[in-house]
């Protein structure tokens, strides 16, 4: 038959039928010819679940290797890891006061003298804070672990000071703290630093020029060497009016912190050593700016950085 060479052939595209559109869905669930499986055959199976065993194994091992021996050697929920002058604390601590006021950025305590309502939030504070040294054993044990120490009784390992604060009258709960009678007191506390010892003041010779004369007065008549144990603490008025304005200061149970209750070794049940200070005769409607020292040999004295020292103001109508 004879043909038109301008002519071009065109094949034209015809709708697969049925039986071919369902044998590709079964080609692809399972191919009869290689026994493939959704595109792979039994043995390409097993080698890919064999990978990813030997993976996730090698990597759950890994993990737990690097769980445990982290846990060891840098978790530990008693020690730190990184102590003194390796941690971001250092080596000298500061010092605390209580009660604190409301806003963290004042430390004015300001009351009205015969006010309860006024001066029932610094007594709240107080309670609340004193509260854990009322009752004794904080820990499993119900006080085992507390013992009663002195200078020549320091305390065993496991054991912890006790600290009576309950017989610190006027600064008790049941005087209000003296804040009913215009004349209030303030705890303070050392900051606690893992490990750290401090350096007494033995050698009543050399005592720092910038000492109060009655704090130097009081550790030279301290006869016996092991009393001189202590870390020594004084407040005063900041500036001549300060110091006009402030009174006569009484220091409970004394001016300091016993020896005793050092390192700090975050022992159960641990409560820092307190020393309460009851201002007697404090000038009202005025503020007064009063700073605290503590004294050892190797506590650094640091407005600034806040080493050794708190500051803190108090104002009564």
């Amino acid at each position: 038959m004879y043909r038109n060479p301008g002519l071009q052939e065109f094949q034209v595209e015809t709708k697969p039928s049925k039986n071919a559109t369902r044998w590709k869905w079964t080609n692809a669930c399972y191919d009869e010819n290689t026994g493939a499986i959704f595109g792979r055959t039994p043995e390409r199976w097993g080698k890919l679940f064999m990978f990813y065993i030997i993976f996730y194994s090698a990597l759950i091992a890994l993990f737990a290797i690097c769980m445990v021996t982290f846990l060891q050697h840098y978790i530990n929920p008693r020690v730190p890891r990184l102590q003194q002058e390796y941690s971001q604390i250092g080596t000298s601590p500061g010092l605390g006061f209580r009660p604190l006021p409301p806003d963290v950025r004042s430390t004015l305590i300001w009351y009205k003298g015969t006010g309860y309502d006024s001066y029932k939030y610094w007594e709240d504070q107080l309670i609340d804070f004193l509260s854990v040294y009322k009752k004794k054993g904080q820990t499993a044990g119900a006080g085992q672990n507390i013992f009663d120490c002195d200078f020549d009784k320091l305390p065993p390992p496991g054991k912890v000071c006790d600290l009576d604060v309950g017989s610190w009258a006027p600064c008790i709960q049941e005087n209000h703290f003296s804040y009913h009678k215009s004349s209030p007191c303030i705890f303070l506390k050392v900051n606690k630093i893992y490990g750290w010892r401090p350096e007494y003041y033995n050698d009543t010779q050399n005592l720092p020029a910038e000492m109060p004369l009655d704090l130097q007065w009081h550790i030279k008549n301290t006869t016996n060497p092991l009393y001189r144990n202590y870390v020594w603490v004084s407040c005063y008025g900041e500036t001549p009016a300060d110091k006009e304005n402030i009174g006569p200061i009484k220091y409970l149970p004394n001016p300091g912190f016993p020896g005793y209750f050092y390192p700090y070794q975050n022992a159960e049940g641990y409560l820092s050593p307190l020393v309460a200070i009851h201002l007697m005769k404090p000038m009202t409607g005025i503020v007064i700016n009063i700073e605290c020292r503590a004294w050892a040999r190797n506590i650094k004295y640091d407005r600034r950085e806040r080493l050794g020292v708190v500051h803190f103001e108090i104002m009564i109508e």
